[in-house]
């Protein structure tokens, strides 16, 4: 290889090397940008003339009022579709639920062709929501009261660099993944548009529904009213909270082995029918369709839930 070739093969394993951090620097800017962006709230900002339309439309997405408080037909479905976060509107759960019921009612009933099916079927379709929403709910509070913590830390050093309370609140807002980022967004706007803190803290454990909330709320009321170094009561606060939490993961391993029963002891007698049915079908013979049979079936089904009931209440504690 002549002297003019190497140096030409050096020249592109440079570019290639420039070219490759170049693509790495871009991609980690573009990531920072995702980071800088990663709560609904700052993408509808980033959508909107102001903050204050981008609030409108958050709140209207979270089935609330223009002046934040909770609307729609009803108050209960309402207020746990504001706690899912689920951008349904005042009335979008209740299209979902009626186009679920109307599905679910004419496939049982197409399926089995009796109204009596078709009637399971409607009952089933309205109720799934409910229990879809329910479990949405438990997630997103689960997955706030993880955050809080570090939530209280950013405001108190915010806080002990000078900073006043709405500023430390939007820090928050502006560097937190949701939920805990949008939510302390919407706080922070309602702080910005006249509300007090300690009222704008409060609407925000009401869209959360969790007790470390309520209590975080309750301490800031209390500061408001009687004073104190704000700092070291949101310490104290955060440290409490981690506390609950670590008590919270104390509990569940004490209690893995009581859920690990009642798993199992719900499969083994599905599973063990199941098994019977298909390795050896005639087992039952001629008791299968025996009225005193399927009588001692559902018997056996009841008991299952009560036991499972029973349980669930000495497994299941609350901090």
């Amino acid at each position: 290889m002549s002297q003019g070739q190497t140096l030409i093969l050096y020249a592109l394993i440079f570019a290639s090397a420039v070219f490759f951090l170049q693509s790495i620097i871009g991609l980690s800017k573009q990531a920072s940008k995702r980071v800088r962006l990663a709560n609904d709230r700052l993408r509808r900002v980033a959508k909107s003339d102001s903050e204050g339309q981008a609030l409108g439309r958050l709140r209207r997405a979270r089935s609330m009022t223009s002046d934040g408080h909770i609307a729609g037909l009803n108050i209960r479905v309402s207020q746990l579709v504001l706690q899912s976060g689920l951008p349904l509107g005042p009335y979008g759960f209740y299209y979902a639920s009626l186009g679920m019921a109307a599905s679910f009612g004419i496939t049982a009933f197409l399926i089995q062709g009796t109204p009596v099916w078709g009637a399971i079927g409607f009952t089933i379709g309205a109720i799934l929501p409910t229990l879809v929403v329910s479990f949405l709910v438990k997630r997103r509070q689960k997955k706030a009261v993880a955050q809080l913590p570090d939530a209280l830390d950013v405001i108190i050093r915010s806080l002990a660099a000078g900073h006043p309370v709405p500023v430390a609140m939007a820090l928050v807002a502006r560097e937190m993944p949701d939920p805990i980022g949008s939510e302390f967004g919407i706080a922070s706007d309602e702080v910005s548009f006249g509300s007090t803190t300690s009222a704008a803290i409060q609407k925000m454990s009401d869209r959360v529904g969790h007790e470390d909330f309520e209590l975080f709320s309750a301490m800031i009321r209390l500061q408001e009213r009687t004073g104190g170094n704000l700092a070291e009561l949101l310490r104290s606060n955060a440290k409490t909270i981690r506390d609950r939490q670590r008590m919270r993961l104390k509990i569940k391993a004490a209690s893995a082995e009581g859920r690990m029963s009642a798993l199992i002891l719900n499969a083994a007698p599905i599973l063990l029918f199941i098994a019977i049915n298909k390795m050896s079908p005639e087992f039952y013979g001629e008791v299968e369709g025996n009225p005193l049979v399927t009588y001692t079936l559902w018997g056996v089904v009841v008991w299952m839930v009560i036991g499972n009931l029973v349980m669930r209440k000495m497994i299941n504690f609350k901090i």
